[in-house]
């Protein structure tokens, strides 16, 4: 069976139109909060602009638990599949 959470990274795919940038970094910074948990491992730094970016997206939730992070992402799928 099927979870919200891998429900929710199915849909995410077939979305007809990419979300923005902004919008793509929290998605992605909830999955990992929300598969993951906590951030770990270096900030990548130089001119790694994009893992950068990821890496402080993740370190911003820090603290929030896998299920609130799971629950958010799943609402925000939910939100850009009726813009959709």
């Amino acid at each position: 069976m099927t979870t919200p959470f891998e429900q929710a990274q199915q849909d995410v795919q077939t979305l007809s139109r990419k979300p923005g940038n902004d919008t793509l970094l929290k998605l992605y910074a909830l999955y990992k909060q929300g598969s993951a948990g906590d951030v770990s491992g270096k900030r990548p730094g130089g001119f790694d602009f994009v893992g950068g970016a990821k890496y402080d997206a993740w370190e911003a939730l820090k603290g929030r638990t896998q299920d609130e992070a799971q629950a958010e992402y799943v609402a925000l799928v939910q939100t850009l599949k009726a813009q959709d």
